[in-house]
C-alpha cells in the first residue's frame, strides 16, 4: 500500500489579489540566495504575514538573483505542514513528494522504501536522497510552511542532517511561529542563514496606511492609521481584524479611540465584531466548520446538513470577504481557516453550542471522511466526539494498510487516545497494538497487549468486539509471530525458534505474508546461532514459496540473503548460481525487481573479486552503483561502503578504507541479517596492516576479548581477529606462551567452524594458523595447514583469501609448489600475486566514499582546468580572465564542480579532488 499523499499540501500558496508590496523584505530574502545561504528562516507569532510574504517572494523570483543566465528563474517546491507530519515516515514521504513536483522521479527509491513493511531509518534514506539532489543541475527552493506544527525530534534531526550536507543548488525556506530545534547558531556563524523575525515583519506606518487604504478600502486619517499601527505594533492580523470590524461601523473614530488591550483580549473582541457583521447563516457556517482542519463544499454540506445554501458558494463568499480563509489548491476546492482565526471560532463554538451538538457535528465529519477514504481524519473526529467505539473500529480496519506503509508509529498515536477498558475488549486491536510496540522495540508494552488479546481468546464474552474478522481468524499466529520477534530483539533465540515454528503450525498455507515473515525470522535466528544449513533451508523455503504464489519481489530479495549464507558456508560456486538465477527472475519482472538487484550485482562483484576475476568484478560493481541509486533496501548504503572499504584495503589505500568503514558504521541498519563482522573488528585488521599494534590491542581490550572466551558464531570473526592481534604481539616480543595460547584458540575455533559446516570460517582459521605456525618456526605444521586450506579452497575457486596475506604467503606458496603441493593451484595463486604487483591502479571505479559517487559523471576537461586554478589565490574574475571565458561561465563550471564532488566551497573542492587524485 502506498503512503497516501494529499496533493493540496504541495500547492504553492498563491499571492493575494490585493497585497501590500514589501520590497525591503523581498530584498532581504533575495540577498541570501547569491550569498550561498542554506536556510531562510521566517519566525514570528501568528498573524505576521509569513506565508503571504513567501508566496509573494517566490512568485517574483524571475529573473533570479542567482547567476543562472538572463531571464532564468528559480524553481520552487512547497510543502504545507500539519501536525500529522510529526511522524518521520510521513514527513519524509511528503518531503520527497514536494521535490517530485519539480523533478519527476527523484526520491523514487526512498518512496518505495517508505512503503516497505519495515519502518525504515531516516538517515540512510536522506543520504540517498541528497545524492540524487546533488545530481540536479538547477537551483531550486523548497518551502516548509508552518514548521511549528512539527513536534518530533526525529524530524528535527533529519532536517538538521539535511542542512549539514545540503547541496549548493538547494535552498530551504522555513516559516514557523517558534524557532525550530535546528543548529541555527552554527548556521549564523558560518553565514549560511537568512532570518526574518517579528520585528522585521511588522508593518511600518507607511505599510499599515497602504494596507488599510488599498487592501481593506478604509479612508482613514494619518492620525487614525498611526493609532492603529501603534496599538497593534504592526501586527498584520490585528490590523486586518480591526479593519474588518470597522467596515460598516458608523463611529470609526470612536472605535479606533476605544481600541486597546493586549493581543488576547483584542482578538476576542474583534472576532465578535467580525462575526456580528455577518448574516446568521454565515456565522453558523463559520462556527460549525471551524472543527475542520481542511474543508471543501461537499464536506461542509455534510457537516451543516443545510440545503438552503451551497457549501462551495459559501466558501467562495467567505474568501471574497477576506474572512481569514486560505485556499489550499488552485481550483479553489479545498480551504482552511487561518490557524488563529480557526481556534477563536472553535472557542466561540463552545460558547454557543452544547457539547452534544458539537459532538454530532464531529460525527457527521467523521462519517464523511470515512466514506471518502480518509480514515485518519475520520478517526480524529470520532475521538473528538468521544465516540470511542467508532474510533476503535476505524483504527482496527486501518491498521493493516498503515502498517504496510510504515505508519505504525502514527497509528499508535491514535489508539493511545482510546479508553483502556475498550481496548481490552477487542483482541484484534490488542494484537495490532502489540505489533506496533513490537516494531518500536517496546517489548514490555507489546507483551502486555498480547496477554490482553489472549485473555479475550481464552474466555470470549458478549462484551468482546471484533471488526476485522479475517485478522481475528489468524490471531493465534499473529500473537506467536509478535512473540518470536520480541524474543529475537532480546536475543532469546530458543524462544524465537519456538514461536516462529508455532507461526507455521498455526498459519494456513495460503497466508503467505505471515508464513514469509516467520520464515525470515526463523532463518535469521538459525543464522545468528551459526546453524547455516538450517538457515539456508529456511531461506530457500521462503524463496520457493514466494515464487509459487507469484511474489517475485520476496523471492528475488530472499536470494541475496541466501547468497550471504552460502558465502559464509564457503560454497562460492553455489553463490554464483543463486545470484544468476535470481537475476534471471528479475529480468522477467524488470520494472518491479530493478530496485532490489543492486545487492545481487554487488554480491557478484565481490564474489568475482574473491575468485580473482577483477574485470568481471569491476563490471558488476559499476552496475551495482547505478542500481543502488534506486534501491529500496535499507542496508544498501551500508553494504556499498563495506564493499568499497574492502576494495580500497586490497589496493593498499588503508586510509580510504578506514574512512569508508567509519561511514559504513554510521549507515548501519539493524536487520534480520546477523552482524557477524563488526566494523570495529575490520578496523582492527587495518590497524595491524598500518603497524598500529597499540590501537589493535586497545580494540581487543574494549571488546573484552580473551583466548579463553566461550565461543559463538556471532563473535567468531572477532576471535580470529584477536588471534591475529596476538600473533603481531608475538612477532614484537617473541613470547612463546602467547603463541601457544593463540594456537589453542585457533584449534577451538577450527573445531567449532567444522562442526557448523562453515567452510568460509574454516579457511580463514586455517590461513591464520599457517601464519602462526610459520612465526613459531614450525614449518611442517605450517605446510600441513596450508595444504589443507588449498585442498578445501581450490574446488570453490578462492584466490583473495591467500592474496590478502601478502609477502609471507607468497613465500610459503612458492615453497609449497617446489614440494609438489597442488602445483596447478599454487601456480594460479602465484600468477595472481604477480599480476596484482604489476598493476599500478585498481580496475575498480574511484569511489572512496558516498560523497564521491557523483563522479560516475566525470569532470569535463574545462572543469578540471578550473579546479586546478582553485588551488591558486586567483579570484573568480581572475580565473575567467586567465581562461579567456565569461565570469558567468566560471560560475556555471563552479556549480557543476561542486555538484559532482559533493562540496560547497573552493577549499573543500580542492581537498576532495586531491583525495581522488584529480589534481
Amino acid at each position: 500500500m502506498s503512503t497516501p499523499i494529499l496533493a493540496t499540501k504541495l500547492y504553492i500558496s498563491p499571492p493575494r489579489p490585493k497585497v501590500v508590496l514589501r520590497p525591503r523584505l523581498i530584498e532581504r530574502l533575495n540577498e541570501g540566495l547569491p550569498a550561498g545561504h542554506k536556510l531562510t528562516l521566517i519566525s514570528a507569532p501568528a498573524g505576521f504575514g509569513k506565508t503571504t510574504l513567501v508566496s509573494e517572494w517566490v512568485a517574483a523570483l524571475t529573473p533570479s538573483p542567482l547567476p543562472l543566465g538572463e531571464g532564468k528563474g528559480v524553481r520552487v517546491a512547497w510543502l504545507s505542514l500539519d501536525a500529522g507530519d510529526s511522524d518521520p515516515t510521513r514527513f519524509l514521504a511528503y518531503f520527497v513528494a514536494a521535490l517530485q513536483t519539480l523533478f519527476a522521479g527523484i526520491g523514487a527509491g526512498a518512496m518505495a522504501a517508505l512503503d516497505s513493511p519495515q519502518p525504515p531509518p531516516i538517515e540512510p534514506l536522506l543520504t540517498t536522497l541528497l545524492n540524487e539532489i546533488t545530481a540536479i543541475p538547477d537551483h531550486f527552493i523548497l518551502v516548509l510552511d508552518d514548521y511549528h506544527l512539527i513536534e518530533a525530534k526525529p524530524v528535527d534531526q533529519a532536517l538538521a542532517t539535511l542542512l549539514e550536507r545540503q547541496p549548493p543548488q538547494m535552498h530551504l525556506v522555513i516559516t514557523t511561529r517558534e524557532d525550530p530545534n535546528l543548529p541555527l547558531a552554527r548556521l549564523r556563524v558560518r553565514s549560511q542563514l537568512t532570518e526574518l523575525r517579528a520585528a522585521d515583519l511588522r508593518f511600518t506606518p507607511s505599510e499599515a496606511a497602504e494596507f488599510l487604504k488599498q487592501v481593506m478600502d478604509l479612508n482613514l486619517s494619518a492620525e487614525e492609521v498611526a493609532i492603529l499601527e501603534a496599538r497593534t505594533e504592526g501586527w498584520i492580523a490585528g490590523l486586518q481584524l480591526a479593519a474588518l470590524s470597522m467596515q460598516g461601523h458608523q463611529d470609526v473614530s470612536g472605535f479606533i479611540q476605544a481600541f486597546a488591550g493586549d493581543h488576547r483580549y483584542i482578538v476576542d473582541y474583534l472576532v465578535e465584531e467580525v462575526l456580528q457583521q455577518q448574516s446568521e447563516s454565515v456565522q453558523n457556517f463559520l462556527l460549525c466548520t471551524s472543527i475542520l482542519n481542511r474543508m471543501c463544499g461537499p464536506l461542509c454540506d455534510a457537516v451543516l446538513l443545510n440545503t438552503s445554501a451551497s457549501g462551495q458558494k459559501t466558501l467562495e463568499y467567505i474568501e471574497h470577504t477576506n474572512l481569514f480563509i486560505i485556499p489550499l489548491d488552485n481550483e479553489r476546492r479545498w480551504y482552511r481557516y487561518h490557524h488563529l482565526f480557526g481556534s477563536l471560532l472553535r472557542q466561540r463554538l463552545g460558547q454557543s453550542k452544547t457539547p452534544e451538538e458539537i459532538a454530532q457535528t464531529h460525527m457527521r465529519a467523521s462519517e464523511w471522511f470515512e466514506k471518502n477514504g480518509d480514515r485518519a481524519e475520520a478517526f480524529h473526529h470520532a475521538i473528538t466526539a468521544r465516540d470511542f467505539s467508532r474510533a476503535a473500529a476505524l483504527a482496527e480496519t486501518t491498521w493493516q494498510g498503515m502498517n504496510q506503509s510504515s505508519q505504525s508509529a502514527a497509528w499508535l498515536g491514535w489508539v493511545k487516545q482510546l479508553p483502556e477498558e475498550l481496548i481490552r475488549s477487542r483482541p484484534v486491536l490488542c494484537t495490532q497494538i502489540a505489533w506496533g510496540f513490537m516494531e518500536a522495540s517496546e517489548v514490555d508494552a507489546s507483551e502486555s497487549r498480547l496477554r490482553d488479546a489472549e485473555r479475550c481468546l481464552e474466555g470470549p464474552s458478549d462484551e468482546m468486539v471484533i471488526v476485522d474478522e479475517e485478522q481475528y481468524r489468524t490471531l493465534p499466529a499473529r500473537i506467536a509471530f509478535a512473540r518470536a520477534y520480541n524474543a529475537q530483539s532480546q536475543r532469546d533465540y530458543v524462544s524465537t525458534v519456538k514461536y516462529a515454528e508455532l507461526v507455521f503450525k498455526l498459519t494456513p498455507e495460503k497466508n503467505h505474508f505471515l508464513r514469509a515473515q516467520a520464515a525470515a525470522i526463523l532463518g535469521s535466528t538459525y543464522w545468528t546461532n551459526g546453524d547455516l544449513d538450517a538457515a539456508c533451508k529456511s531461506m530457500s523455503d521462503w524463496i520457493d514459496s514466494s515464487q509459487e504464489v507469484g511474489n517475485f519481489i520476496f523471492a528475488i530479495a530472499g536470494a541475496s540473503g541466501k547468497a550471504d549464507i552460502l558465502t559464509a558456508q564457503g560454497h562460492l560456486r553455489e553463490v554464483l548460481t543463486t545470484y544468476q538465477q535470481s537475476l534471471q527472475l528479475a529480468s522477467e519482472h524488470e520494472k518491479e525487481a530493478q530496485r532490489i538487484t543492486a545487492h545481487h550485482h554487488l554480491g557478484l562483484a565481490m564474489l568475482y573479486h574473491e575468485m580473482g576475476d577483477d574485470e568481471a568484478a569491476a563490471q558488476y560493481f559499476q552496475k551495482s552503483l547505478v542500481l543502488g541509486e534506486q534501491s529500496t533496501l535499507m542496508d544498501w548504503p551500508y553494504r556499498r561502503c563495506l564493499a568499497q572499504a574492502r576494495l580500497k584495503e586490497h589496493d593498499g589505500d588503508l586510509d580510504a578504507a578506514f574512512r569508508l568503514l567509519d561511514e559504513a558504521k554510521r549507515l548501519y541498519v539493524r536487520s534480520l541479517i546477523p552482524y557477524t563482522r563488526p566494523i570495529e573488528a575490520l578496523k582492527a585488521r587495518i590497524y595491524l596492516k598500518q603497524e598500529r599494534l597499540s590501537k589493535a590491542r586497545e580494540w581487543a581490550r574494549e571488546q573484552g576479548l580473551s583466548v579463553d572466551d566461550e565461543l559463538s558464531y556471532l563473535r567468531e570473526f572477532e576471535h580470529i581477529t584477536l588471534a591475529r592481534v596476538l600473533l603481531a604481539e608475538h612477532q614484537n616480543n617473541r613470547d612463546e606462551q602467547v603463541i601457544l595460547k593463540v594456537l589453542s584458540l585457533l584449534e577451538r575455533l577450527l573445531k567449532a567452524a567444522e562442526d557448523g559446516k562453515r567452510l568460509g570460517s574454516v579457511l580463514e582459521i586455517l590461513v591464520t594458523q599457517v601464519l602462526v605456525y610459520q612465526a613459531k618456526g614450525d614449518t611442517s605444521l605450517a605446510f600441513a595447514s596450508l595444504e589443507r586450506a588449498l585442498t578445501l579452497a581450490q574446488p570453490e575457486g578462492y584466490v583473495r583469501i591467500f592474496l590478502d596475506e601478502g609477502a609471507d604467503m607468497v613465500q610459503l606458496l612458492r615453497e609449497a609448489a617446489t614440494r609438489g603441493i597442488m602445483p596447478n593451484y599454487t601456480g594460479k595463486l602465484l600468477g595472481a600475486f604477480e599480476a596484482q604487483r604489476q598493476r599500478s591502479t585498481s580496475v575498480f571505479p574511484i569511489l572512496a566514499s558516498p560523497a564521491s559517487q557523483s563522479l560516475i559523471e566525470p569532470l569535463s576537461q574545462r572543469e578540471l582546468e578550473v579546479l586546478r586554478l582553485f588551488k591558486t589565490e586567483l579570484s573568480g574574475p581572475e580565473i575567467a580572465n586567465q581562461l579567456v571565458i565569461a565570469l558567468s561561465t566560471i560560475r556555471t563550471h563552479t556549480e557543476s564542480i561542486y555538484r559532482k564532488l559533493d562540496v560547497n566551497n573552493r577549499r573543500a573542492a580542492v581537498k576532495r579532488a586531491a583525495e581522488l587524485g584529480l589534481i
